[in-house]
């Protein structure tokens, strides 16, 4: 079996990317939303972290997550996620994309992505750069035309806290996320 290489900091910060299956654009649903806010809900409660900021798009999730101090478990934390939402939404959900034999053998669905993106927030500014990625992401991939557009998003959120104007990404040029 494949050793990944991944950080591991207790109380650490991190910014993840989790995609579906195949990029199929079922995460913005009207099924999907409430199946997913749940399943975070629901490990939350046995598992807490807090959900620094985050983007709902139609095949990929960007978020920042910190964990508790002494704890580094995301992977468990997204595993609880990903199969909360598999055994309460895949018959709703009922897509079509194939599964391998190798899906098949391991009993995956076929709603997500067998691996995700992590990397560990090293610093403020770090923050900050991941923080405007996943804000303007929706701008990026051209589904609005200004982060405040974009309605699954904790962009919101930022602009009520005085982090973030409403107008915020429109004129700026945004920091480079990876130097």
């Amino acid at each position: 079996m494949t050793s990944y290489r991944r950080s591991r900091i207790e109380g650490g910060t991190y910014f993840f990317t989790q995609v579906t299956h195949q990029r199929q654009p079922w995460l913005c649903t009207d099924v999907a939303r409430p199946l997913l806010r749940a399943a975070f809900l629901k490990v939350r409660e046995k598992y807490p972290f807090a959900i620094d900021a985050m983007v709902l798009l139609p095949d990929h999730i960007h978020c920042i997550w910190t964990l508790p101090p002494n704890d580094s478990d995301y992977a468990t934390r997204w595993r609880l996620i990903k199969s909360d939402v598999t055994k309460q939404g895949a018959s709703v959900l009922k897509l079509q994309a194939t599964r391998s034999e190798s899906r098949q053998n391991r009993r995956e669905s076929n709603l997500w992505q067998r691996r995700f993106w992590e990397h560990w927030i090293r610093d403020d500014d770090d923050f900050v750069r991941h923080c405007d990625y996943i804000h303007y992401n929706p701008v990026k991939h051209g589904l609005c035309q200004q982060a405040m557009d974009w309605k699954y998003s904790s962009f919101h959120r930022y602009v009520a806290q005085g982090i973030y104007s409403v107008d915020w990404g429109m004129e700026q040029e945004l920091m480079p996320l990876f130097r």
